[in-house]
């Protein structure tokens, strides 16, 4: 396999779709739920000091890391024809089987609630499944 040759502006759209989704998800879907699982207000938030900018560029980059690994495992399934439908398959396996499971280990030992953890890792199962199912359409 030759990563020279791998659909790089797929991958940035896939990262992008996927980004967009932890928007989404962790405002309006389940942010106030999140925030009271960590013991966040908004006004601790907004008081953190945190640098946003560098958290929210970090993350799409980390994101699009993710969404090159998920383009890595379908070029390797080696499968001509390979659809919208395969690609989310090989995105929601990857985001249950290695992703959930690792943050399940952590969140054990963290004593993390079970209600975080579907909120977290169930997002993590979405993104991985929309950006193979995005990079799959396109194959």
């Amino acid at each position: 396999m030759d990563i020279g040759q791998l659909p790089y502006l797929h991958i940035l759209v896939a990262a992008l779709a996927a980004f967009a989704l932890g928007a989404i998800w962790y405002s309006f879907l389940f942010g106030k739920t999140w925030m009271k699982e960590l013991g966040f207000t908004e006004e601790s938030i907004r008081s953190s000091g945190a640098n946003m900018g560098m958290i929210f560029g970090s993350t799409l980059v980390l994101t699009f890391i993710m969404a090159f690994g998920i383009a890595v495992l379908i070029e390797l399934h080696q499968v001509p024809n390979i659809t919208w439908m395969d690609g989310l398959r090989i995105g929601l396996l990857a985001g249950l089987f290695f992703v959930a499971t690792s943050m399940a280990i952590n969140y054990l030992y963290q004593r993390r609630s079970i209600k975080l953890w579907l909120i977290d890792a169930g997002y993590q199962v979405c993104f991985m499944g929309l950006i193979g199912a995005i990079l799959g359409a396109w194959h």
